[in-house]
């Protein structure tokens, strides 16, 4: 029998522990980045967490994640509060570029458009999550997020959304909309604004401050006319365990007025809700990390996802007591209601 000699079995080794199967033994390690504990943020969080799962990649076993959730007061914040967190999710960037993890994700807007240069700059992959306007978030359009960066958007074509109110409601003339300073809250009033006048729609809005009522904002709206609430992507109606949902649905109720919501988690009082929903831009999310960190794509290479298909909810118990009739085609396609939160 031969012998084998020594440097023959280093190369035998060396080639060994290059084989790819290897990687399966690497602890994975992701920073996840978000502003302020709200329940549509813990909803993406569970869904990417699972997701992940579901590919391979599980806590306790080959995946580490260290989350940091930055305290905020929504309702109570002022304008030396708000530069005070940009200097925090910045220090934060900074502390994950130090980190050098496996890969970076952000829960919302101002996480993803504060911390990505500190992220990128240091060569971490990031992908981004429950991002409403990516280019609110420093993408460079709705699909191409930039160098290092890719993600999953709650955007959704207003158009598309707009086209369905139309059917919904043939009667509907104007649209009050309440927001506050929250940067989705924002976009989407100003793309409802926007899109409204091509399904003969206006669209009359009010900001108000998150420690405001909503009361005298719904009030001032239907003295101008509105014939309908539309509910936009704010933490606004997220806050004070949903206060702000709760009063509008009773306004509303007591004045028969139809409500429809673009956000699907909070869908009490709404006739009609469309929309992305949550869980399912933390599964894109999820589906986008797990091609970086098993597959080696490069984030940039794979376009920012959102959900194609909007859901569509419909609660027919209040649409009966409004006295209203959505059309059979509207009802054939949407899901009953039932309380999300």
């Amino acid at each position: 029998m031969k012998k084998v000699s020594a440097s023959a079995v280093v190369l035998l080794g060396l080639f060994i522990f290059s084989i790819p199967c290897f990687a399966e033994d690497k602890v994975f390690r992701i920073e996840v980045l978000q502003v302020a504990k709200i329940d549509a943020f813990q909803r993406t969080y569970d869904s990417f967490i699972n997701q992940l799962g579901k590919d391979g990649l599980a806590l306790g076993k080959n995946l580490k994640v260290n989350r940091v959730i930055l305290d905020y007061n929504l309702e109570k914040a002022g304008f030396f509060d708000k530069v005070g967190l940009l200097f925090k999710i910045r220090g934060e960037g900074s502390r994950i570029a130090d980190a050098k993890p496996d890969l970076a994700v952000t829960i919302g807007t101002p996480a993803t458009k504060y911390a990505r240069d500190k992220i990128t700059a240091a060569g971490v992959p990031l992908v981004f999550t429950a991002v409403a306007i990516p280019q609110a978030a420093g993408c460079k359009s709705l699909t191409e997020a930039g160098p290092g960066v890719t993600g999953a958007t709650l955007y959704m074509d207003m158009k598309n959304a707009m086209k369905i109110l139309r059917a919904a409601f043939p009667k509907v003339k104007t649209i009050g909309m309440i927001y506050s300073d929250d940067e989705n809250g924002i976009a989407h009033v100003q793309e409802a604004t926007r899109n409204a006048p091509a399904f003969g729609f206006a669209v009359v809005s009010k900001q108000v401050n998150k420690k405001d009522k909503i009361t005298p904002a719904l009030k001032e709206l239907k003295d101008k006319g509105i014939d309908a609430f539309a509910v936009p992507l704010d933490t606004y109606f997220g806050i004070r365990d949903f206060e702000t949902v709760n009063d509008l649905d009773a306004y509303c109720r007591e004045q028969k007025i139809p409500v429809v919501s673009f956000a699907v988690m909070s869908t009490k009082g709404a006739v009609l809700a469309v929309g992305t929903e949550f869980d399912t831009v933390g599964i894109f999310a999820a589906q986008n990390a797990t091609k970086i960190l098993k597959d080696g794509k490069k984030p940039e290479s794979m376009p920012i996802r959102h959900q194609e298909d909007l859901k569509i909810i419909v609660d027919i118990e209040r649409m009966q007591a409004l006295g209203i009739q959505i059309p059979m085609g509207i009802l054939q396609i949407a899901k009953p209601v039932k309380d999300t939160r």
